[in-house]
């Protein structure tokens, strides 16, 4: 390629190009492109959503302390307590 494109640093060829141009064409398994790969595991079937919340330095300490006693993240102690609340 005469633009000098990279992926990783590494120079994008024209026979790189092609080659999956040809993969392309021939067909992709959507179930094998469907399967998560790494990062985090789902929380059920529909996407969760994320939500920003505002803590003072106290009410984080005070957080930050219960999970370690308890060996939960502070994810897992917030909605444990929405839910409780929500009960």
């Amino acid at each position: 390629m005469s633009d000098g494109e990279t992926i990783g640093g590494v120079p994008v060829t024209e026979q790189q190009l092609a080659a999956w141009a040809a993969e392309a064409e021939v067909g992709y398994d959507i179930d094998v492109l469907k399967r998560r790969g790494r990062g985090r595991p789902g929380r059920g079937a529909e996407p969760a959503q994320v939500v920003a919340l505002r803590l003072t330095s106290e009410e984080l300490a005070a957080l930050d302390a219960r999970a370690a006693r308890e060996h939960k993240s502070r994810s897992e102690l917030i909605r444990e307590a929405i839910a409780a609340y929500a009960a």
